[in-house]
């Protein structure tokens, strides 16, 4: 299949997607209760009358109908204009591009130390099938599957940074800032990962051409770095790009108990706050980061084994 044409219509995908999403949040919003020209004049300390309230509502075009509001807040959206903040009247763009920022190292940091752990781990463990380090590593990512984020992040928090003090309570963006946010997410994937990469390798393990490799004397770190990894990557992708969702959803427990200043915080402290633009601006941007990951997702798959892809199809 043409890589250019199947990126053309993902991307067609994309926009169709996001255009979903935000309509229904708007939709969500526009029904639910409470009145948002009066939390931002409440906000800005400013006096609530019946007149100020009618002006501040005709100024935010509150009074025109669904599609229009919808419209108009779309087209400043492309643009990169969110509107402003209810809770402090800065804007939305510019605290999304901090705290994006912010999510993505914890996010990164946090795959990418679970990913490098977890392809070792899984691999020793297939190579010990039924061993006892095999064992061990079977229960001790069962309990890590088991437990809750939320859980994690209060156990890490009174072990390290109570008990033994070694960590702060409330993070910032310092390296012994970053750990135990980065650690409580990375603990999941690690677990994940880690089964994930001993079914694949002991998958490979079984195929004929492992065995052909050992009979001419190929080493037998080769046959498994160069072979067998390779060929077990393809399964392991998948379960690293849908670990993008996991990141996003786990963000926002972690982050707010960490207080660590992404998307994820803002997220809580936006509903919280009923900050109507803050959660459109947020969705949005958590929905292009979804759809994104299931893109470059697919275009792994292309580059490891181009003959995934067949006749018009993306995915086997």
């Amino acid at each position: 299949m043409n890589v250019k044409r199947y990126i053309g219509r993902r991307l067609f995908q994309l926009v169709l997607v996001l255009l979903g999403v935000t309509f229904l949040v708007f939709l969500l919003m526009y029904v639910s209760p409470g009145d948002p020209a009066q939390r931002k004049l409440t906000a800005g300390g400013i006096a609530v009358t019946e007149e100020v309230l009618e002006q501040a509502r005709e100024d935010m075009g509150l009074g025109r109908p669904l599609l229009i509001q919808y419209g108009s807040w779309l087209m400043r959206a492309v643009r990169g204009d969110f509107g402003e903040s209810l809770n402090d009247g800065l804007p939305v763009g510019e605290k999304l591009a901090k705290g994006l920022k912010n999510t993505l190292l914890l996010s990164l940091t946090s795959l990418l130390s679970a990913l490098l752990l977890a392809i070792p781990l899984g691999m020793y463990s297939a190579v010990r099938q039924n061993g006892i380090g095999d064992k061990l590593i079977g229960i001790l990512t069962f309990l890590g599957n088991s437990l809750p984020n939320f859980l994690i992040a209060v156990l890490l928090m009174y072990f390290l940074c109570l008990k033994t003090k070694l960590f702060p309570i409330i993070a910032n963006r310092s390296v012994r800032g970053l750990f135990l946010p980065a650690l409580t997410l990375a603990i999941p994937l690690l677990c994940q990962f880690t089964r994930q990469v001993r079914a694949a390798v002991l998958e490979q393990l079984c195929k004929p051409y492992v065995a052909g490799a050992r009979s001419r004397g190929v080493k037998e770190s080769v046959v498994l770095l160069r072979n067998v990894l390779r060929n077990s990557l393809i399964s392991v992708i998948t379960v690293v790009g849908m670990a993008g969702g996991t990141l996003m959803a786990g963000s926002v427990v972690v982050e707010s108990i960490f207080l660590w200043p992404g998307i994820g915080k803002l997220m809580m402290d936006a509903i919280t706050a009923r900050d109507y633009p803050m959660v459109q601006g947020l969705v949005l941007v958590m929905a292009l980061l979804f759809v994104t990951v299931n893109l470059v997702t697919d275009l792994l798959y292309h580059k490891l084994d181009p003959r995934i892809w067949d006749q018009g199809e993306g995915r086997p």
